[in-house]
């Protein structure tokens, strides 16, 4: 074991980061540092992680059913079809983060995204190019 890792009450070494939460726990187990790709899947990643800025992971993680419902699953072409009228429900929605920069800029992002689909672009594709290659 190291500095950052340690054994659990289940017997299992992880890193210490996830705490005793179980929530955390299982995102660590099960999705931390698991590739995703595809353009849904990686913009909501992008989204969350811009409403992560300032705050804790695990504040985002806490409330990720409830931005999913109000960001329509994160269907990219669904999110940009969000107008300033939902702009003003979700600033209301107790389920996610109400920061209206951070609302605004993901609806923005949903329709650079699909710009860059429209020139045969993907953003998973893009974001994965900057990945090392994979050692064999």
């Amino acid at each position: 074991m190291s500095d950052f890792t340690r054994k659990y009450e289940d017997g299992v070494t992880r890193c210490k980061w996830p705490g005793k939460d179980a929530q955390y726990i299982e995102y660590h187990d099960q999705e931390w540092g698991v590739p995703r790709f595809g353009d849904d899947e990686m913009f909501e990643r992008i989204s969350l992680e811009g409403f992560q800025a300032g705050l804790s992971w695990i504040t985002i993680l806490k409330r990720r059913e409830g931005f999913r419902k109000a960001f329509k699953n994160f269907e990219v072409k669904k999110v940009a079809k969000l107008t300033e009228l939902d702009v003003e429900k979700l600033m209301l929605n107790e389920g996610i983060i109400r920061n209206r920069a951070k609302i605004v800029s993901t609806i923005k992002n949903a329709n650079l995204v699909l710009e860059l689909q429209k020139q045969g672009e993907s953003i998973s594709d893009i974001v994965w190019s900057f990945a090392p290659p994979a050692k064999m």
